[in-house]
């Protein structure tokens, strides 16, 4: 297991606190290494600030950057078994199930189509002069073109509960557009993205370019948001700390890509109830509910609602709850004993606040950190566990009386990531979804792309990832007019 940092074009041994990992499967501790220290993280910024003011990376073609890249990809293709391992280990993400495909095998799949993509991005465009416009003054031609620069240098901050896949969407967009990058991974799941530094170095990537370093506190984090010579900051998490963020940022103007909590609705129209069947377990069996685009508010006419109910808690007999390295479990663990004990606040507030248990609703008595798959009956859209993201497998269903309804409730949140519509009628489910207001919405379908950016409304989110929005995040537009000699 690698757990050192990759600083300066180096691996060394952290020389911070302790970073502490623990099996969620079992609660056991699963690793211990020194962290990095703050000066390690001061010192892998003002490497990367020194690279990217150098400019070899950024000035290599982009064709000379996806080779490099690629061969990186290739390297961490060829050691997928070991990545679903730790993966395994430190998020509970199950040995058996689709998940912990899209844990490790989609992202390195799709960072190669990613790669495709760029290649057929244009360097420089041109702006749209009238032709009055391109004879100046004095009688010579003019053209205005913008060109796509890189940002500089780029602080990535990633999340617990997807890291590889979060890591490198967020390191490969803003490398292969010419930047520098500090990643910094989540100190719950940093195993798998420390062992991206050993193939960076075999893949030939030029000492500074890229930098990872692990803590187990907030306060490299801090730095890397708020150091002057940090020019973007790409962070993955919740809504309360990426506004922390926000403002740590603030002061030195950097640019942001905020991808923050979601709280999705999945409405049901009259036509599709019984698609709401398996809603419960589309949820709960996706890495227990710790996902910010899952569909947590379910909407469905007021008079199915008891079916719909009794169909969700059947389908639940469906779920085994286990170990995550045993090949039958089709749900493990939540990340820790803290966000368990949160699953459990929230179902009582939900109770509280005239809710009803329909299925699981509790913690089960076994190691790790488990919750149980958790169907609440919920009233209205005002109700605490329909208003918060909790992230974890506890799903909200909520009856409306028409379609205005649905998307009055669908619409009352602060976030806005995702969303779904269901309905036989195509036309209808689309004209429903143009009237949701989040960052991506799925009519009758669930749709990841490496070409089809994603990014948040309202409270979840700041700018784009993946697609060409999300290689633009990463790049400046230079404006350049050229006028001819007269």
């Amino acid at each position: 297991m690698m757990t050192d940092m990759l600083i300066d074009g180096r691996l060394v041994k952290g020389a911070g606190a302790p970073v502490t990992v623990h099996n969620p499967s079992s609660g056991e501790v699963a690793a211990t290494f020194a962290g990095a220290s703050i000066d390690q993280f001061a010192s892998a910024i003002a490497s990367a600030r020194a690279t990217a003011d150098k400019g070899d990376w950024a000035a290599l073609k982009p064709s000379e950057r996806v080779a490099v890249l690629r061969r990186f990809l290739a390297l961490l293709v060829e050691q997928t078994d070991m990545l679903k391992a730790l993966i395994t280990l430190e998020t509970g993400a199950p040995v058996g199930g689709f998940i912990i495909e899209a844990q490790v095998a989609g992202p390195l799949r799709q960072i190669g189509q990613m790669f495709d993509l760029y290649a057929k991005l244009p360097e420089i465009e041109e702006n749209p002069l009238t032709l009055d416009e391109r004879i100046n003054s004095s009688g010579g031609f003019v053209q205005s073109i913008k060109r796509y620069v890189p940002v500089g240098v780029v602080a990535a901050i990633s999340a617990y509960n997807f890291p590889l896949h979060i890591s490198l969407w967020k390191l490969m967009s803003a490398l292969v557009t010419g930047n520098c990058v500090i990643l910094r991974p989540s100190p719950l799941t940093p195993l798998a993205t420390l062992a991206l530094g050993e193939a960076a170095l075999a893949a030939g990537l030029p000492d500074g370019v890229l930098h990872i370093v692990a803590e187990a506190g907030p306060e490299g984090a801090t730095l890397m948001t708020s150091d002057p010579a940090v020019d973007m900051v790409s962070f993955t998490g919740s809504t309360e700390v990426g506004s922390k963020v926000a403002a740590q940022a603030a002061p030195s103007m950097k640019r942001l890509q905020l991808e923050l909590g979601g709280k999705s609705a999945q409405i049901y129209l009259p036509d599709r109830v019984e698609a709401s069947f398996s809603a419960a377990i589309g949820v709960c069996l996706a890495h227990a509910g710790q996902g910010c685009v899952l569909g947590t508010r379910v909407f469905v006419p007021e008079a199915d609602k008891p079916k719909v109910l009794a169909a969700m808690a059947a389908s639940l007999a469906y779920a085994k709850i286990g170990d995550s390295t045993d090949p039958t479990t089709t749900m493990g663990p939540v990340i820790s004993a803290a966000q368990a004990a949160r699953c459990e606040r929230y179902v009582q507030l939900a109770v509280d606040a005239g809710a009803t248990v329909v299925a699981g609703g509790k913690r089960p008595d076994r190691p790790g950190f488990y919750f149980e798959p958790t169907i609440l009956d919920v009233p209205d859209n005002k109700n605490p566990a329909a208003q918060d993201e909790i992230f974890g497998p506890v799903v909200c269903v909520i009856g409306y009386r028409d379609v205005d309804h649905a998307v009055e409730m669908a619409n009352d949140s602060s976030l806005g990531l995702s969303g779904y519509v269901y309905g036989k009628d195509a036309r209808a489910a689309l004209d429903v979804a143009k009237r949701i207001r989040t960052g991506t919405i799925n009519v009758n379908a669930f749709f990841s792309s490496p070409t089809a950016s994603i990014g948040g409304h309202k409270m979840s989110g700041v700018g784009r990832e993946k697609g060409i929005e999300g290689f633009r995040a990463f790049q400046e537009i230079q404006v350049m007019n050229l006028g001819s000699a007269v």
